[in-house]
């Protein structure tokens, strides 16, 4: 599942601070809280006929994130939607996009870690991709890492920060392993996520999935958990063991650059029959309608002739 290089995105053009510059060249200071310490939130976005799904949700995740950092400055959700448009348009991009938005903290005035440093800021990223999802849609393997994820009452995972060490520890066993991605458990042993997404099982027609006490309140999750409900299929938030995972009919993982990916193998165990099941492709059919005809329009498509 390893991605490549898409020449398409050759000379792209990125968006920092409402200047927009080729890739090439592109950069941040040395004294930006981004490099300093991570010290700054994100969100990915896609793209669809242009629309983006579930936008608002996604830029109200990243206000409350850089709230729960105290950032002294926020740009309004109307200022981001502006940036993104004009970057979107100046790279002729209106489907088939990713998206990823990084907010920091800004520029310090010298290197160090104190918030207070900081004399200008933020500094808000805007990078568009040509991107198709990024997972196999005809299944991908796991393996279970032996990095925990990490409890609230260290740092909360609600705080979508751009410090990404737990995640790439994970991601670098399961690259060990021969595998796609890694399955995380949190402190107690329950499943928490991947290294990057969103884990859902499927058993006896019931949908579960894990809370949110030690993995972020996941956008597609959410989008998941509502055509669930608006379609009528049972389901739950809950603790879910390993063990639980090993005996589900099915299993998939959700999150905005994979969209929805069945899962064949954990551990090397065949999840159910090791195929697709009739769940993850019934489920995978409703969210794909649902970004046919949802979104928040930020680019206009060319008129027909």
């Amino acid at each position: 599942m390893k991605q490549s290089f898409n020449p398409k995105n050759r000379d792209l053009l990125i968006n920092i601070n409402g200047e927009l510059l080729h890739r090439d060249v592109a950069g941040l200071s040395p004294f930006d809280s981004a490099v300093q310490g991570g010290d700054a939130v994100w969100e990915g976005l896609r793209l669809y006929q242009g629309r983006i799904f579930k936008l608002i949700p996604h830029l109200d995740r990243l206000r409350d994130s850089a709230k729960a950092m105290a950032f002294s400055e926020i740009p309004s959700h109307e200022e981001i939607i502006g940036e993104i448009s004009k970057t979107l348009a100046a790279n002729s991009m209106t489907d088939g996009v990713h998206i990823r938005l990084t907010l920091s903290r800004g520029l310090k005035v010298t290197s160090g870690m104190d918030p207070r440093l900081n004399t200008s800021g933020p500094t808000l990223i805007v990078l568009a991709e040509h991107k198709p999802p990024v997972y196999d849609k005809s299944g991908i393997r796991l393996v279970t890492s032996s990095i925990r994820r990490i409890p609230p009452d260290c740092v909360d995972q609600n705080i979508h920060s751009c410090n990404l060490v737990n995640s790439i520890l994970a991601k670098i066993q399961a690259n060990a392993a021969g595998a796609d991605d890694a399955l995380m458990l949190d402190y107690q042993g329950y499943v928490a996520e991947t290294n990057a997404t969103h884990v859902f099982i499927a058993r006896a027609g019931l949908v579960l999935t894990p809370d949110t006490g030690s993995c972020p309140e996941g956008i597609t999750r959410g989008a998941v958990l509502e055509i669930c409900l608006e379609a009528g299929i049972p389901h739950q938030v809950k603790n879910i063991s390993l063990s639980e995972v090993y005996r589900a009919d099915e299993m998939f993982c959700t999150g905005t650059m994979g969209e929805l990916a069945p899962v064949l193998e954990l551990d090397g165990r065949p999840i159910g029959g090791g195929e697709i099941g009739s769940m993850t492709g019934r489920l995978s059919r409703l969210f794909r309608e649902r970004t046919e005809r949802e979104g928040y329009q930020v680019v206009e498509l060319a008129s027909p002739g």
